[in-house]
C-alpha cells in the first residue's frame, strides 16, 4: 500500500504526463503541484513507485511516466470525476435532438462521442432481445408483393420484401392477419414474439394460412435477426494527434478497430447503465491493443442495459474527463431511447 503522499505524486506524474506527453521530472512535480516537500525527497518517493511498477524511466537522464499498473491505480483511486459543464450538457443535448430512428441515434452517439472526448468512439447496436414491438404492418405493394414491417418501442424501424400469394378472399384476409398479429405482437418481446408466431396460422380461416404463413416468416427473420452484432466506429483520425510514441501501433489498432468481433470483446464487460468500466493497456483482451485503453458502459433503462458504447485511445488519455464524457453520453442515450 502506498501512503498518502506517494498516491499524490503518482496522481500529479499521471496529470502531467497526459497534459505535456513529456516525461516527468522531481524538480517539475515539486514547482507545479505544490507538494511542501524538497525534490530530493520526490525522488525518493518516485523511486520507491518505480520499484513498486508504478512508474517506469523511458531512457537515462528522463523524466518517469506512468505503467499501466500506475494508471490503474490512478483510475481506481479517483475520488471525483470531473463534471460536464453545462454548456457540454447542453451541446449534448442540442446534438441529439431531432434523431429519426435507432440508426439515426447510433450515428448521433458515435460522432459526438468521439468529438467531445478526442478519441475513437465506439457505439453497440441496441440488443433486440431487450427490445418490444410497438406497431406491425403490412401493405400489398401489388398483386403479389407486399411489405412487412415491425417498429420496435426505441424507434427502430425492420422491413421485408415478401412475394404474397394471391388474396383469396379479397382484402379481407389481409386486414384480418393484420389485426390479429398487432393483438398479438404489440408490447411483446422478440422471444415472445417467436413463441406467440409459431402457432399463429393455425388459428386463422383456410383462406388466409398461406398469407398468414408468408408473413409469419419474414416477421421470424425480423425479430430473430439481432443488430447487437453491430457497432458504429467514429474518431478514427483522432488516432493520429498522439505523436511519435503511438505511431509503432496505430497500424494494428486500426486493423482492430475493422473487426467486429473485436469491438465487441472490448466493450463485452460494460454491462451496466450505472457503471462505467475501464481496461488500461495489458488488461485488453486483445495483443494489438495493449497499448490503449478502453472506457466503456452500458445504456438503456435503469433497470437493465440494451447495449454498450465507449472509447478507444492511448493509455495516456485523460481518465477523469473521458469518464465523465461516456457516462454522461450513456445516460443520456439510454433515456432519450427509453422516451422515444
Amino acid at each position: 500500500m502506498l501512503d498518502d503522499r506517494k498516491l499524490a505524486i503518482l496522481r500529479a506524474i499521471v496529470t502531467d504526463y497526459v497534459s505535456s506527453q513529456e516525461p516527468v521530472g522531481s524538480k517539475a512535480l515539486v514547482e507545479r503541484h505544490n507538494l511542501d516537500v524538497s525534490p530530493a525527497t520526490v525522488r525518493n518517493d518516485m523511486a520507491v513507485l518505480e520499484e513498486e511498477g508504478y512508474i517506469t524511466q523511458p531512457h537515462t537522464s528522463a523524466g518517469r511516466i506512468p505503467t499501466d499498473k500506475g494508471y490503474r491505480l490512478f483510475v481506481d483511486r479517483l475520488s471525483n470525476v470531473k463534471p460536464l459543464t453545462g454548456a457540454e450538457k447542453r451541446a449534448i443535448t442540442q446534438f441529439m435532438a431531432g434523431a429519426l430512428d435507432v440508426d439515426d441515434v447510433v450515428r448521433r452517439t458515435v460522432q459526438l462521442l468521439a468529438q467531445i472526448t478526442r478519441q475513437v468512439a465506439i457505439v453497440q447496436y441496441p440488443v433486440l432481445s431487450s427490445m418490444v414491438i410497438r406497431h406491425v404492418e403490412v401493405l400489398r405493394l401489388g398483386a403479389d408483393r407486399g411489405l412487412v414491417m415491425c417498429v420496435s418501442a426505441t424507434g427502430a424501424v425492420e422491413q421485408r420484401l415478401v412475394a404474397l400469394p394471391p388474396d383469396q378472399g379479397g382484402h379481407e384476409d389481409l386486414a384480418l392477419v393484420r389485426g390479429r398479429l398487432s393483438e398479438l405482437l404489440v408490447g411483446a418481446t422478440p422471444r415472445e414474439a417467436v413463441d406467440r408466431l409459431t402457432t399463429f396460422t393455425d388459428q386463422l380461416p383456410p383462406s388466409a394460412s398461406a398469407l398468414a404463413a408468408t408473413i409469419v416468416a419474414a416477421l421470424l427473420d425480423i425479430v430473430t435477426d439481432d443488430p447487437g452484432a453491430r457497432v458504429a466506429v467514429a474518431g478514427v483520425p483522432n488516432l493520429t494527434r498522439f505523436g511519435d510514441q503511438f505511431e509503432t501501433t496505430v497500424k494494428p489498432v486500426l486493423e482492430a478497430l475493422e473487426e467486429q468481433v473485436v469491438l465487441l470483446r472490448l466493450l463485452g464487460e460494460a454491462t451496466s447503465p450505472a457503471d462505467v468500466t475501464v481496461r488500461i493497456g495489458h488488461e485488453n483482451p486483445y495483443e494489438p491493443l495493449h497499448a490503449t485503453s478502453v472506457v466503456a458502459s452500458g445504456y438503456g433503462t435503469d433497470e437493465r442495459a440494451w447495449a454498450t458504447l465507449g472509447i478507444v485511445g492511448p493509455t495516456r488519455m485523460d481518465y477523469p474527463s473521458a469518464i465523465a464524457s461516456v457516462r454522461a453520453v450513456a445516460r443520456y442515450v439510454g433515456r432519450f431511447l427509453a422516451e422515444g
